[in-house]
């Protein structure tokens, strides 16, 4: 984490030195750790981290310093090596890596960007970590801490098979301890179209101080503090990353986007940020020791942009939370994937899902309005108007399902009546497509002013059918009908079926069944 005022340029007119990457310890290899808290069942999708891998890195980390002149800083070989040693970690599971080069105060830097395969590119769920330390010491915390945490994340992606919805990129920084240098880089020279596809960016810088607090960026400014809120969207990751605190018990603390770390580019330009940090400089209080333990009146990291941050500088509880904490977030946020082909929702209506009748409460339907039911037939004149079959089981929902004395008796009378599904989550890639079985019956005292109609309601709403009536007798017949409805991919949306009797009073009946969205 760079400091509030960025030291001199000293860096000036040094140039790189390509060093040997240090034979990595397999993280695989690594022993297994104690296992944390058991979170809720809600959360065991993710998978949990082992606190001994994360650790191998940092020592991996710590050994690039110390046979590089002590420290991993812009422009000095130590940080190059460290690039190397995290991209040859990835490219070995499988991610698709960019070096991106950028130069500062004479120097060149390096940003690491890795991309899983899949997922949506048009949503991307991208996390940060920046990987340089400062000249005076090895950076192990800050911020050696964030940057082995998300490598350990992105390669427990791999070894879980995590097919998200969403595409994950992951991102180790240049030069943020020089002023945000190497992620400032990148932000700026994407194409607005690309920065649009960027969802949301989680950053973690200082995941291990020794004297550790538990702050989770404010993202909708709930606290009150600093500048306030991120873009829309911040506050979700907030409350993400809160509710994995709260399963296991441990209590955070809202810290301000105060721009002194890698999400600032990213907010900058309206991208939904949020993450974790764990303090820097900044004192711990007697209530914060009394919240978290630890030492009331002392540094959070006591030894922030010093030589002793080194792997003897790290709280394993505070880092083993957080690379938990981490892995939960992208999960979450990731999103499942839906297998092609497969049923994303439906309904029967043999059991009551929770549809709503009347949702809005401004149907003037006086009679026969929507309702979950069993049917009775009905005819008159010779034309059936409404159906006592459904297309599978007896149920389905109609217009006014008893059949009275006689055909007209609960027929949709006076006006339109509605009735609207529960909350639909349609995944974020592939064709989406609502399908469902469907009649409208009327006689010829019948208009066009009367109409069954099914919409699809989100952000933006796609017509899936409108039929409307005529002066003529039509029975009722099980049609079937489809719609494209990807237009609202990654929305939670809500079906609204809609029918009227809003011409000259009239015999209209209605009825849908069997109702699905699936993804191809």
């Amino acid at each position: 984490m760079r400091s509030r005022t960025p030291r001199p340029g000293w860096l000036a007119g040094l140039a790189v030195v390509a060093a040997t990457a240090l034979t990595a310890t397999s993280a695989a290899a690594a022993p297994t750790a104690p296992a944390p808290t058991a979170a809720p069942a809600a959360l065991a999708a993710a998978p949990d981290i082992p606190l001994a891998n994360v650790k191998a890195h940092l020592t991996q980390f710590q050994s690039i310093a110390t046979a590089n002149g002590g420290n991993r800083a812009h422009g000095r070989p130590g940080y190059l090596a460290s690039v190397n040693y995290v991209k040859g970690q990835l490219d070995a599971v499988g991610f698709t890596t960019t070096v991106q080069s950028f130069s500062y105060n004479g120097a060149t830097g390096y940003n690491l960007i890795a991309d899983w395969p899949g997922g949506d590119p048009n949503a991307v769920l991208m996390t940060g970590a920046h990987l340089d330390s400062v000249s005076a010491g090895p950076g192990i915390n800050d911020n050696g801490s964030g940057s082995a945490a998300i490598l350990e994340v992105a390669l427990a992606v791999a070894r879980s098979g995590f097919a998200p919805a969403k595409h994950l990129r992951f991102a180790w920084w240049g030069a943020e301890e020089l002023g945000l240098r190497g992620s400032r880089h990148y932000v700026n020279s994407l194409p607005t179209a690309e920065r649009a596809r960027i969802k949301q960016y989680l950053n973690f810088d200082m995941v291990g101080s020794p004297n550790a607090g538990y702050f989770v960026y404010d993202g909708d400014n709930s606290d009150g503090v600093g500048s306030g809120p991120g873009p829309a969207g911040s506050a979700q990751i907030e409350q993400t990353i809160q509710a994995y605190f709260t399963s296991i018990g441990v209590p955070t603390r809202g810290t301000d986007f105060d721009g002194r770390s890698d999400y600032g580019p990213f907010i900058s330009v309206g991208i939904p940020a949020g993450g974790t940090f764990t303090g820097a400089e900044g004192i711990k209080s007697s209530a914060q020791a009394s919240l978290w333990g630890g030492t009331a009146g002392q540094a959070f990291d006591p030894c922030y942009h010093r030589s002793c941050d080194t792997t003897a500088n790290i709280n394993d509880t505070a880092l083993d939370r957080n690379a938990d904490a981490i892995t939960y977030t992208v999960w979450t946020l990731g999103g499942t994937g839906t297998p092609p082909g497969s049923t994303v929702w439906s309904d029967t209506f043999e059991t009551a899902t929770g549809w709503t009748a009347n949702p809005s409460g401004t149907d003037t339907a006086t009679l026969g309005q929507w309702e979950r039911g069993d049917p009775a037939a009905t005819s008159s004149s010779g034309v059936t108007t409404q159906l006592g079959s459904t297309v599978s089981g007896s149920y389905d929902l109609v217009t006014g399902a008893a059949a009275g004395s006689g055909a007209g008796a609960y027929d949709l009378d006076g006006g339109v009546s509605s009735i609207r599904s529960p909350a639909i989550t349609l995944p974020a890639t592939g064709t989406l497509t609502l399908s469902f079985s469907w009649y409208l019956a009327h006689l010829n005292n019948a208009t066009s002013a009367d109409y069954l109609r099914v919409r699809v309601v989100g952000t933006s709403t796609v017509t899936a059918l409108t039929v409307t009536g005529a002066a003529s007798n039509r029975a009722a017949s099980w049609q079937s009908a489809a719609a494209d409805v990807s237009a609202l991919s990654g929305q939670t949306v809500r079906i609204l079926v809609e029918a009227a009797d809003a011409g000259t009073a009239s015999l209209v009946e209605a009825a849908v069944d069997d109702m699905a969205v699936t993804q191809s």
